[in-house]
């Protein structure tokens, strides 16, 4: 890396939601545009996508060069990245990378996911190209399946109640009741979600995240396109990729998170920040199992006590920790491709005073964890408020 440091300077995003009348395009040119408005006129250097399967679920690829079209930047280098549901945090680990070289001055950042325009099975199956399709495609495990038989042994060798395993849904919904961009905005109690729909037991309708549209997107900048005051904007201090064995089956520990272990400590050494100092977390709750094994891969929970923490208070917005301030993954929503760059931009407003009812008061540095497969892939980042 060379002696530049990189910041956000604006983002962008879109409500999370039944985008009928809007195309995979009209979502990340709005998102974008948003965005853009940091770069003051100037020419943004590079446009990079994250998005899981707009094959599948829009008929349409080349998304980079479709978006630089639309947005009128003729000439501008462009290209999607692809790492399953952590393909919005990998993209924008991907410009971060290149900003802070050196090697450009700015990148658009844009995660985007039109996944309402398939009927619930295909979405199934389109997620299910998560995970291997010789093994566990073939045999018709979906994500879900593969999750309820997760939930189902961290509930029985960690002795975690169904309260408890609830506890990280119904705080999420208690965060996106005052969310503007949030998908679902009311609050539910441990009850509701143990009454709701059995999904893959244990795992009930309101342990998983919904089926949603959006698109969110940062500009990130170097010093040499900052060229003056940094107010307003916030650095990207820390950001790290890291991969697991492929399917969780193959693993010689299944509760053991190690992608998003070693992409923690990565992204926490390269910032320099002790995990302590943290504000404020963003998970990756795709499932209310996952939420709890991030936790305690992270290490802001032992072994066994992501659920039990969750329930106690300690990730509350006026917690130890405060967690998925908008709503995480199950209230804000989950656009696969683009959840990666929804915490990004989460973050971005909470360090900049921006948060409005969700504000956690004095934030000073945040993480945020985007995982792909059950932890075969996660990118971590820890942004800081410029003071």
């Amino acid at each position: 890396m060379s002696g530049q440091k990189a910041y956000l300077a604006s983002v962008g995003l879109t409500p999370i939601g039944d985008h009928w009348g809007k195309s995979i395009l009209d979502l990340a040119v709005e998102a974008s545009r948003q965005a853009l408005a940091g770069l003051g006129g100037k020419k943004v250097d590079q446009v990079i996508v994250g998005n899981m399967f707009s094959a599948v679920g829009a008929s349409q690829e080349h998304l980079g060069a479709l978006l630089t079209s639309a947005l009128g930047l003729r000439g501008t280098p462009a290209f999607k990245v692809e790492a399953a549901c952590a393909s919005g945090g990998s993209a924008f680990n991907t410009g971060y990378k290149l900003v802070k070289s050196g090697a450009i001055e700015s990148a658009l950042v844009v995660g985007v996911e039109k996944m309402r325009d398939l009927e619930p099975e295909d979405v199934s199956r389109a997620l299910a190209m998560a995970e291997s399709a010789e093994y566990t495609q073939f045999v018709g495990a979906t994500f879900a399946a593969l999750n309820g038989l997760l939930a189902n042994l961290y509930m029985e060798q960690e002795n975690v109640t169904r309260d408890e395993l609830s506890a990280m849904p119904v705080l999420d919904h208690a965060n996106a009741v005052t969310a503007e961009h949030a998908q679902f905005r009311k609050a539910i109690t441990a009850d509701v979600v143990s009454r709701s729909a059995l999904i893959s037991d244990p795992l009930r309708l309101f342990d998983c995240a919904p089926v949603g549209d959006g698109a969110a997107a940062a500009l990130i900048v170097n010093d040499r396109a900052l060229g003056g005051s940094k107010r307003g904007h916030v650095e990207v201090l820390g950001g790290k990729i890291a991969t697991s064995e492929f399917s969780v089956y193959e693993r010689d520990d299944m509760l053991d998170f190690a992608a998003t272990r070693e992409a923690f400590k990565g992204a926490m050494a390269e910032a320099g920040v002790a995990p302590g100092k943290l504000s404020l977390l963003e998970v990756h709750d795709a499932f209310s199992v996952v939420g709890a094994l991030s936790l305690e891969a992270m290490g802001f929970s032992k072994r066994g006590q992501g659920s039990k923490d969750t329930k106690a208070g300690k990730y509350s917005r006026g917690g130890e920790l405060p967690i998925n301030t908008f709503g995480g993954l199950k209230a804000r929503g989950h656009p696969v491709g683009a959840t990666g760059m929804y915490q990004i931009a989460e973050a971005f407003f909470q360090l900049t005073g921006r948060a409005g009812k969700n504000q956690v008061e004095g934030a000073e540095y945040a993480a945020t964890q985007n995982i792909g497969g059950v932890d075969s892939t996660s990118a971590v980042h820890v942004l800081g408020r410029v003071s």
